[in-house]
């Protein structure tokens, strides 16, 4: 029986059209491998394959990255200017960033409602919205 992670990883890769390379692989396997949806920056995965023994650089995460995002595997969830989420869930849904551990969670997309949104100007059509609720522990 093949490697459940692996194969799950392999199948990822070939509903994006990316060719399966050793290193695409271990990350999707790192990423889809337990069937789980998750998020993580490129210097999470980078520990976490450092971690389980892969040979890849922060750059190849990078590059990977946004290989799966360009190919709609993934989706990036800016928090703010300088730090990005990859998100393996590419369904339309908001986010909770908690601000004081720096962690990106999904919010209950049943209870979010939008009651409206501002018209898009001429020329351009809406492709998605992003919605990221910061929270801090509360004080009291």
């Amino acid at each position: 029986m093949p490697n459940q992670p692996t194969h799950r990883g392999s199948e990822w890769l070939s509903k994006g059209g990316l060719r399966p390379t050793r290193q695409r692989v271990a990350l999707a396997s790192l990423l889809v491998g337990d069937g789980q949806d998750r998020h993580v920056t490129a210097e999470s995965l980078f520990a976490l394959a450092k971690q389980q023994g892969e040979q890849v650089s922060l750059a190849t995460v990078y590059n990977t990255l946004r290989a799966f995002c360009d190919a709609g595997l993934m989706r990036e969830v800016t928090v703010d200017g300088s730090r990005s989420y990859f998100d393996t869930n590419t369904h339309d849904h908001p986010h909770f960033y908690w601000e004081d551990e720096q962690r990106l969670t999904d919010a209950p997309a049943d209870q979010f409602r939008i009651s409206g949104l501002p018209e898009v100007p001429k020329g351009a059509r809406l492709s998605s919205v992003s919605v990221v609720m910061r929270l801090r522990k509360s004080t009291s």
